[in-house]
């Protein structure tokens, strides 16, 4: 779901890389004038970043009862889904460096081999077993399908992608054939305290060919997704202190049998920045004072905190 297609690649390169050259972002809202305001953290909360990200709560009162009255919810069945699926493509994505690691250039049919038959088998992973597991089982086999069809295409995509770069490029090696071939760190780990976030975060993926922040959801499109990948750019900016200006939102949806897939490519300019510090501050200081944000007039009917927002 990571890989670009020529298409998107062509909107990339000539859209909106030079958009980002026009655009230019003020210095003060990138990640690495953290020790400064509007970057500096105003509260000393540390949230994680779909907390200060996500506005499916539209007051935020999610946040302010789990950090402050410590209510724990069980994760939804949508919840669960999404991260077996988030699972299932980190693992086609990770068996298949490992394999060409195993097995090199020279053994290349052995590696396509063994990624056809993880298609043709059942295993999703040890990671996404265990989420299956802790679904409903009215609600497994019709997921388990789903995660299946995931699978399939990603395997499909990375199996394409190797005998595509085999056929231009003959003497490559193994290493360089690893990184073209999924050039994508999926799960990269992150510090987020130097932006008051969270120290251990979680991207869902990294492309340093694109320069760009991906994320992945299996969920109906939402303006306020894009604060993710701006979030993370942020985080970047001022961890290895480089400008990260795209990000991209990977929606996924199964109509029958098949996977759609559909990409939000967009620039993390000033706008989307400073609605994301709006939302750390906000969430931040009502944790830090206590400050409850009040009921939503229009609570979501999925939301797992709606119990104990409506009791009655």
């Amino acid at each position: 779901m990571y890989f670009l297609s020529e298409q998107e690649r062509k909107q990339l390169l000539k859209g909106l890389l030079p958009k980002t050259r026009r655009t230019e972002v003020a210095d003060e809202l990138r990640g690495w004038n953290w020790p400064e305001p509007p970057i500096e953290p105003v509260y000393p909360v540390r949230l994680a970043l779909y907390e200060v990200a996500g506005r499916y709560c539209p007051t935020g009162r999610d946040v302010y009862l789990r950090h402050v009255h410590g209510v724990k919810t069980e994760p939804t069945v949508p919840m669960i889904q999404g991260a077996l699926f988030h699972a299932v493509i980190s693992y086609v994505l990770l068996q298949t460096k490992r394999l060409i690691y195993l097995h090199g250039v020279e053994r290349y049919r052995e590696v396509l081999g063994q990624l056809n038959r993880l298609a043709e088998g059942d295993t999703l992973g040890e990671e996404a077993d265990r989420h299956l597991r802790r679904l409903p089982e009215t609600d497994r086999e019709q997921v388990r399908e789903k995660a299946r069809v995931l699978r399939d295409f990603e395997v499909t995509q990375v199996m394409a992608r190797i005998q595509d770069i085999l056929v231009r490029q003959p003497y490559i090696g193994t290493d360089s054939l690893a990184s073209l071939a999924v050039p994508v760190v999926v799960e990269q780990k992150l510090d987020g305290s130097f932006i008051g976030l969270s120290s251990q975060l979680s991207v869902d993926a990294y492309t340093s060919l694109e320069m760009m922040i991906l994320d992945t959801k299996f969920a109906q499109r939402r303006d306020f997704h894009r604060l993710t990948t701006t979030g993370y750019a942020m985080v970047c900016e001022a961890v290895y202190e480089y400008p990260i200006n795209i990000g991209c939102v990977v929606y996924g949806r199964f109509a029958g049998d098949r996977l759609v897939v559909e990409k939000d490519f967009h620039v993390i300019d000033d706008e989307l920045r400073q609605w994301f510090l709006e939302e750390r501050d906000q969430k931040s200081r009502s944790v830090y004072e206590e400050m409850d944000p009040g009921i939503a007039d229009n609570c979501p009917a999925w939301c797992s905190y709606r119990t104990t927002c409506h009791p009655d």
